[in-house]
């Protein structure tokens, strides 16, 4: 079998024939790899099962490369793995290097309560009887007489062209026994676009209730795996309707379905999230803003309300929302550090753009909009257009059209006034000293007063300009210079 390998791809699986065939037992490589080679998708990184010592086998492997990888095993499971970097490659660089892991074969039973299973010594076809999905469970053999040779029990290759996902054992069985590969699943219908065979769906279903023995952290890897996907609407859609989604993350639920009164309506805020997310994924690689396609409209349903002769109305969704981020990542066990922080943002402030791009546009807006998005503002345009779901090509191009119209102005404002990551001129520091105050609200209040000063071009932003300002708002306030 021809698996169109790179030459650093055959180096690592002939040395690893060769370890094996002096330590005596036999190997084969399983699962993604054989699998990706296949559909001649990237690969990162190389499984490795052997009858024996999965750890032995690696060290052996190990010797026989230059440079030696250090190889780190983890007795308790049998594994071992080494990330091997190629020479002349312009050093220890990620997309330079390949990651090979080492098991011996085995058997797994599991008790209900836990996706951790009980493991024994097994055969091959024990092995590939406990993987998630005939597409994972091929294996090339390594060994002499049959080396290159595909081992298909479950015909993964003729599912592989037929495009579907279907579970080596019965679906319930391989659900139950680890309910993550549910998510897998879908993980896998939305990154290679396959169908979940109906029977596997169904057993999804009826066992979604069994995520909740999954830790948070491999959901989230698997979310974040699905958003980083060409279409990840394809996954979400999924998860929305196997009930998924309601178990792993019940506010992106309560965006669903569309409501009429008195013949006026909304459109429905789930669906149109997921085509933003799709918009969002045409321009950028950047996880975190797509999380912020995810989640800019997430504070809609609280902010739902019906009024006499206008409609729906979500006033200050995007306020609410914004507040909502730091427990939806707490939630879901994403980071909760400047990444929170600029999806915080993005959603806070994705309507600004919109606003500025329906009226007359000041160069207080357009100042206040560069500040308050700062080195983030690219980031939050994308977002923006991504935010265009008409169907209506007019409305779409006049959205556009103003949307190019704010940047214009933007950079117009930002070329003469520099306002991007930019810092008043006068510190808390300094108001402190002068005045000899504490921390304390009157140092915020006149700092606040100098910044909003400048944005709205009150006055000039230089240090004598803000001084002359902050002895006016002091004196207002009843303080005096101290110094």
């Amino acid at each position: 079998m021809n698996l169109s390998c790179s030459d650093k791809e055959l180096l690592i699986i002939k040395k690893t024939a060769q370890a094996a065939k002096e330590l005596g037992i036999k190997a084969w490589v399983v699962g993604g790899f054989v699998r990706d080679k296949l559909l001649n998708r990237p690969t990162k990184d190389i499984d490795i099962v052997c009858i024996g010592d999965g750890i032995a086998l690696a060290s052996k492997t190990a010797e026989k490369l230059e440079p030696r990888p250090m190889v780190n095993f983890f007795k308790t499971f049998g594994t071992a793995q080494f990330k091997y970097f190629f020479e002349n490659t312009g050093g220890e660089n990620e997309s330079n290097s390949i990651e090979v892991e080492f098991v011996g074969a085995r058997k797994e039973s599991y008790q209900m309560h836990s996706r951790k299973p009980e493991v024994s010594s097994g055969t091959l076809q024990d092995d590939q009887n406990r993987r998630d999905f005939t597409i994972n469970a091929m294996a090339m053999s390594l060994n002499d007489g049959d080396f290159g040779e595909l081992i298909d029990p479950f015909d993964g290759l003729k599912h592989l062209m037929e495009k579907r996902l279907i579970t080596p054992l019965e679906p319930v069985v391989t659900f139950s026994d680890d309910p993550l590969r549910m998510i897998r699943a879908i993980r896998f219908a939305t990154q290679l676009q396959f169908n979940i065979e109906q029977k596997a769906f169904d057993a999804i279903t009826k066992n979604v209730h069994r995520i909740k023995i999954v830790s948070k952290e491999r959901i989230a890897d698997e979310l974040n795996k699905i958003l980083l996907s060409d279409t990840p609407s394809i996954g979400f859609d999924l998860l929305y309707k196997s009930g998924l989604l309601k178990e792993i993350f019940p506010q992106m639920v309560l965006l669903a379905g569309a409501e009429y009164v008195e013949g006026k309506g909304h459109k429905d805020n789930f669906y149109h999230t997921l085509q933003v997310v799709d918009n969002i994924a045409k321009t950028t690689r950047d996880l975190w803003l797509r999380w912020a396609a995810v989640l800019h409209d997430i504070g809609k349903p609280a902010t739902k309300k019906f009024e006499e002769g206008h409609g729906f109305t979500f006033h200050g969704h995007e306020v609410v929302g914004a507040k909502m981020v730091p427990k939806i990542f707490a939630h879901l066990k994403l980071p909760q550090n400047e990444k929170m922080r600029f999806v915080k943002k993005m959603v806070e402030l994705h309507l600004r753009p919109i606003s500025l791009s329906k009226e007359e546009i000041t160069d207080s807006a357009i100042r206040r909009l560069l500040f308050d998005a700062g080195e983030d503002f690219e980031s939050l345009m994308l977002l923006c257009e991504a935010d265009i779901t008409s169907k209506n090509k007019q409305k779409v191009k006049r959205y556009i059209e103003n949307f190019e119209l704010v940047r214009r102005r933007c950079a117009e404002v930002e070329e003469k006034d520099h306002i991007r990551n930019w810092q008043p001129p006068i510190s808390g520091e300094l108001i402190m000293k002068t005045f000899n105050l504490a921390p304390s609200k009157p140092v915020g209040v006149i700092k606040d007063a100098i910044r909003n000063a400048i944005l709205d071009g009150n006055i000039s932003n230089n240090y004598e300009a803000a001084y002359e300002y902050m002895m006016q708002t002091a004196a207002s306030l009843g303080y005096t210079k101290t110094i």
